[in-house]
């Protein structure tokens, strides 16, 4: 039996009616098509169609002007068979994801998640395949009496009050979740009032990205079933915490984690390898952040004191550092053994987030950097010219800013392939220019769309 088969059975045996293909484009906004089952055989062989231009859409809705696709010109919204889930909080639907093919049949090179694909083939010929989790916060939200947008509740960080006001909600969240053969890995409330961290176990490669696509979407629609909303914007109240999406990362060759060091006995055992990649990881950071933190409202967050991180800088355990490295569990270090991306939200689209940490490290282990030794305390409190003798710099503090250091990083530019690094770079300086146009950030539209 093909895989395609498979599907066509599933949803026969599911009693499925409507199909949402989806993809992610520049933006980083979840799009696509709907597929009647009746006509899901010919969208599996062949695709959907789809205008050229969703590429060249913004995270305001608007198409960039004179960018690289307009109007004319299509793709093929093409679903991956082994992605097929049947949504829990959907009646008779289900999900797959997709890759863009241009009309001969090929993945389109601006094309996201197929760009990613290609890579980790490309790594997985010499035997690598890295694991991920994205570590997602988001704010419960309700409306006030005088119809404004607040935190859910009033409950303070770890608080176990707030773990019973959510309780229902997290319940019926992790059953989605499980539903969809997402396994629930830690959950708590966080540091903001109503604000939420609930992780997913981990994945291989292009799945992890997979994974967080369907994770948000079912965080929002079971809270909408309450009447609740969900809202994973970077900074949804000015006076409160953030949202994060810090990325958890190891690396495995032929299943050896090459970031651990068997000979190690410290609780940080990171190798050798471990250690250059993550000299790759601050060498690229400031154009890192471009795809890791993307939008106008991420760099409200991504400051000094916000345990965002704001300074390329790494630590054991050290939660100011852009790269963290995480305790290793006493009774298996070679599984627990990782990298945490913090300078990272959830406004990313998870595919380019993916291939620019990879690039950035793997840049890192064949030029075998040195990231210096670690810093265990908070970067703002070391002097100006400390900071300056140990190679620790401010990240960007403007999506501008993060932009030009993309637009001149010739590693990651090679890894995104040159259509899908200067169409995001065309989508991205739009939003740029279109918050300074209009006098602020249009965050109803992040409202809407994260």
């Amino acid at each position: 039996m093909t895989a395609q088969d498979d599907v066509l059975r599933r949803v026969n045996r599911n009693g499925v009616e409507l199909i949402r293909v989806v993809f992610v484009n520049n933006s980083g906004v979840p799009r696509g098509r709907v597929v009647d089952s009746e006509k899901l055989r010919g969208v599996l062989e062949e695709g959907a169609n789809v205008t050229e231009a969703m590429q060249s859409f913004n995270a305001l809705d608007r198409l960039v002007s004179g960018g690289r696709y307009g109007p004319a010109g299509e793709v093929r919204v093409v679903p991956d068979p082994e992605t097929f889930t049947v949504l829990p909080y959907a009646d008779r639907a289900a999900v797959m994801l997709a890759d863009l093919h241009d009309l001969g049949g090929s993945p389109w090179a601006a094309g996201p998640r197929a760009r990613l694909r290609d890579y980790l083939d490309d790594i997985g010929d010499d035997g690598y395949v890295p694991h991920l989790a994205f570590e997602s916060e988001f704010y419960y939200t309700r409306e006030s009496d005088e119809g404004e947008t607040v935190p859910y509740d009033d409950t303070t960080c770890f608080a176990a009050d707030g773990m019973q006001r959510a309780h229902d909600l997290i319940l019926e969240t992790v059953d989605a979740l499980k539903a969809q053969g997402m396994g629930l890995s830690t959950y708590y409330p966080e540091y903001g009032p109503g604000q939420q961290e609930l992780v997913v176990d981990h994945d291989a490669g292009v799945a992890a990205s997979d994974n967080q696509i369907l994770f948000k979407q079912t965080v929002k629609a079971v809270a909408d079933a309450h009447d609740v909303g969900a809202t994973f914007r970077p900074t949804p109240f000015s006076d409160l915490p953030g949202n994060g999406c810090h990325i958890h990362l190891s690396l495995w060759q032929d299943g050896e984690n090459v970031l651990y060091d068997s000979a190690a006995t410290s609780r940080y055992p990171l190798s050798e390898e471990g250690r250059h990649f993550v000299g790759g990881l601050l060498e690229h950071a400031p154009a890192l952040v471009a795809l890791t933190a993307p939008t106008v409202e991420s760099y409200n967050r991504l400051q000094p004191g916000m345990w965002a991180s704001a300074y390329t800088c790494w630590g054991h355990d050290n939660r100011e550092a852009m790269v963290r490295i995480p305790s290793a569990d006493a009774d298996d270090p070679a599984a627990t053994t990782r990298v945490e991306f913090k300078p990272s939200d959830n406004t990313n689209n998870p595919y380019l987030a993916q291939l620019g940490l990879l690039a950035a490290g793997f840049d890192g282990i064949e030029r075998e950097l040195d990231p210096g030794e670690p810093l265990n305390r908070d970067p703002d409190t070391v002097e100006d010219d400390d900071r300056s003798a140990l190679g620790i710099e401010r990240l960007p503090d403007s999506l501008d800013a993060a932009l030009d250091a993309l637009e001149a990083d010739a590693a990651l530019a090679a890894a995104l392939g040159e259509p899908l690094h200067q169409s995001y770079l065309e989508v991205k300086r739009s939003e740029w220019e279109q918050s300074t146009d209009d006098g602020e950030w249009e965050t109803e539209y992040l409202n809407r769309s994260f």
